[in-house]
């Protein structure tokens, strides 16, 4: 049950862009409390190197909550070596069926540079069918933003940094200071 006397934490956006051979994720900065900004340079876009294999990673939802999961990412990806699918699986079932996993409030976005993955607390494992994905409260206006740019000439670091200003200007949990991470399969 949430405390309506409390406002929360609100916000943020990540993006996943999936083209010409390489995954940008990128991210904003922006963390708010009710409708105070409480910090605008906030990395919410990681690259983990777990066995000598790369993987980016942004995520959106409670801090705490996020790196608990990252680090159980690593874990698995420590233990499924180069199988990023079997790894985020095995987060998600984990997260799942766990009794304090349960509890966290994330989501994440995670890439290998060949595969890119959305994983939630429900369970679910999504692969986009577009080869692009977004997070956050301004995931849906990053994502429109860019499919719309998919069938242009644009990299895919244009393309996500394009998606995120426009994400930005319309979302006032989202920031324009962006962290981005590019990775090649």
């Amino acid at each position: 049950m949430q405390d309506d006397k409390f406002p929360g934490w609100h916000g943020t956006t990540i993006i996943g862009v999936k083209k010409d051979g390489k995954v940008v994720v990128a991210g904003d900065g922006q963390v708010s409390l009710g409708q105070t900004v409480i910090k605008g340079t906030a990395r919410k876009v990681r690259r983990l190197s777990p066995g000598g294999h790369d993987v980016v990673c942004g995520f959106a939802g409670s801090t705490a909550d996020a790196f608990t999961l990252l680090e159980r990412l690593e874990v698995k990806l420590e233990a499924t070596p180069g199988q990023l699918a079997r790894a985020c699986v095995e987060l998600a079932k984990d997260w799942r069926t766990d009794k304090y996993l349960q509890k966290l409030e994330a989501m994440l976005i995670v890439s290998d540079g060949a595969e890119l993955f959305v994983i939630t607390g429900a369970g679910d494992v999504l692969e986009p069918e577009h080869d692009v994905t977004a997070i956050g409260s301004g995931g849906n206006y990053a994502l429109a933003a860019a499919r719309g740019m998919m069938d242009t000439d644009k990299t895919a670091e244009q393309i996500a940094r394009d998606a995120m200003a426009i994400a930005a200007d319309i979302c006032v949990y989202t920031n324009g200071n962006l962290t981005v991470e590019e990775i090649s399969a």
